[in-house]
């Protein structure tokens, strides 16, 4: 579950990521409240803690997160 949830803040920032290299514009800023907003910074975390996370699926091995997955 924690890398479902890893991978869906991944993509998050990597969309906020990609509109602010194609159009500079920051959609999470802009949901809420600009970049220094509480609420802004917690997201960036928590995107940030995700890619961390994510850095280890690189070093799991494949058929272990395979068994996990069905057995959930």
């Amino acid at each position: 579950m924690l890398d479902k949830i890893s991978l869906i803040l991944v993509i998050i920032g990597a969309l906020n990521w990609g509109s602010i290299g194609l159009f500079q514009f920051d959609i999470v800023a802009w949901m809420f409240g600009g970049q220094a907003a509480t609420v802004s910074r917690i997201i960036y975390t928590l995107v940030a803690l995700a890619g961390i996370w994510a850095i280890s699926l690189l070093f799991r091995d494949r058929e272990e997160v395979v068994e996990r997955a069905d057995k959930q």
